[in-house]
């Protein structure tokens, strides 16, 4: 069986992208500090290094003998990364360069990147397609496209292969609701489970692009196999459809309170047609159907 690491494979996105992998029989393991990772998400299949993606000699250890990466690994929190600069540097740069440089002293196959919709910021037209000027709101989103940039420089100077992923909206089971700037499903999923009125910020008419978290896991196991990647291409992992934050509260269900509203695109939706290209790939899972399912998780 091939090696296979996840950084992150204990979190919300990390954790799925494992349980395809062990389906599909790989040897994988998993790579994580554990800090937001939790031990229920582990596959029990899967092997579990408590690695901090910032120590490199011990990433580059446990690179050994491995084909390919799938970098999940991060501090994925907006308002978090605009009052800690620094610090979510250190994690979502420092320690995606030093992924990068395990993976090309080991001779890596190729490294699967989880960028973001984030680079983008706020764009005056829709859909948004890879071909538009990154231009981030908050370093997070910096952080995500110099990544990007990243990736891209490994593969053209040192020959690995690489593929960026820019994530939308994901939600789904196993998502956290912590951290100053939760998923607005994952929250309000939450609000209703404690028996809580839903909190809509502003007139709850900005719209995202919501994918499920399998859609985006099975996209990452296409990034691997396909064929027509591997030069630090950058490609959206979204829907184009958007729904507004209000419709997403309708599907959910429970009582709604309207709270000031913050700063934030007001609409965002992605361009997929290189993900059919490259990838073969489309989300599948309805809106409906995905928050039906994660009611269910939740017992609600």
């Amino acid at each position: 069986m091939e090696k296979i690491i996840v950084t992150g494979g204990a979190g919300f996105i990390g954790s799925h992208i494992v349980d395809m992998l062990v389906d599909l029989s790989f040897d994988v393991h998993i790579v994580d500090n554990m800090s937001f990772g939790e031990e229920s998400n582990i596959n029990p299949k899967a092997t579990l290094h408590k690695v901090d993606i910032r120590n490199f000699n011990d990433l580059n250890e446990v690179f050994k003998g491995v084909s390919y990466v799938f970098h999940e690994a991060a501090l994925p929190q907006v308002q978090y990364s605009i009052e800690n600069p620094s610090e979510t540097h250190d994690i979502n740069v420092t320690g995606l360069l030093n992924v990068l440089e395990a993976s090309r002293l080991n001779n890596i196959k190729r490294v699967i990147f989880a960028a973001s919709s984030a680079a983008y910021g706020d764009q005056a037209t829709l859909p948004y397609s890879e071909d538009m000027e990154a231009s981030p709101l908050s370093p997070y989103g910096a952080h995500k496209y110099i990544g990007e940039v990243y990736a891209k420089l490994y593969s053209k100077v040192y020959n690995l292969e690489t593929v960026c992923l820019r994530y939308f909206n994901v939600y789904g089971p196993r998502q956290s609701v912590g951290g100053s700037y939760p998923s607005v499903v994952a929250k309000f999923v939450d609000l209703l489970k404690n028996g809580k009125a839903l909190t809509v910020t502003g007139d709850g008419e900005q719209k995202r692009s919501f994918v499920y978290v399998t859609d985006i896991a099975r996209a990452n196991i296409l990034a691997m196999k396909s064929q027509n990647v591997g030069n630090g291409e950058v490609i959206n992992i979204g829907t184009n459809e958007s729904y507004s934050v209000n419709k997403i509260a309708e599907l959910i269900g429970g009582e709604v309170v309207f709270i000031e509203k913050r700063i934030e695109p007001r609409a965002t939706s992605a361009d997929i047609r290189k993900a059919k290209e490259l990838l073969g790939w489309e989300p599948v899972v309805k809106i409906e159907d995905g928050i039906s399912e994660l009611k269910k998780y939740n017992n609600i």
